[in-house]
């Protein structure tokens, strides 16, 4: 009897520091570091994403460059520009679509108006979104395929005369892996 006692006592001993280890606050809770925080989330962190640029022509034939953030996957594509309290002109987030297709947008728990540009497969702006208003969930779309939606400060576009059927130019985002 005593071999059999001192061969479960050790494992005996491991189940009671686990669980005083899960239960050390006496909340109950798994400890912070086991709890999973979701990417929409306002104090979720994520990996940095990969980055490029977009030279678009305004109506003029004039260069605008604008320095991307690139969200090439779901959760970051979902993600987008939330949360975020500012964005500088010169700067914007480019979300990059597996698919050329209809894509729409929303503005949840976005804090900045933001104008929308979408971008077809070979560069053409088929279609332009400006100052959507801020946590909204209106529903944001031109009617017509795109593979590329840039998002810019709002008023952007205005100011620098940029129009539907206007080029853009993708740079860096050809390496970037899309999911």
């Amino acid at each position: 009897m005593k071999a059999v006692l001192s061969r479960r006592l050790p494992s005996a001993a491991w189940v009671l520091m686990l669980g005083a280890l899960y239960c050390g606050s006496g909340s109950g809770k798994p400890p912070a570091a086991s709890r999973v925080v979701h990417h929409t989330s306002e104090n979720w962190v994520g990996p940095p994403l990969p980055k490029g640029r977009v030279i678009l022509t305004d109506a003029y034939g004039g260069p605008h460059a604008v320095d991307v953030e690139v969200a090439a996957t779901d959760p970051m594509r979902e993600r987008g520009m939330m949360w975020r309290k500012a964005l500088p002109e010169g700067k914007g987030m480019l979300f990059v679509f597996p698919t050329e297709e209809e894509h729409s947008f929303w503005m949840r728990n976005t804090l900045i108006p933001l104008d929308m540009v979408f971008i077809d497969g070979k560069g053409s702006i088929v279609g332009i979104v400006e100052n959507a208003q801020p946590r909204s969930l209106a529903s944001h779309s031109v009617g017509v395929p795109s593979k590329y939606v840039l998002e810019v400060p709002g008023g952007w576009f205005q100011k620098v005369a940029i129009r539907p059927g206007t080029r853009a130019v993708l740079q860096g985002i050809d390496r970037i892996a899309v999911q």
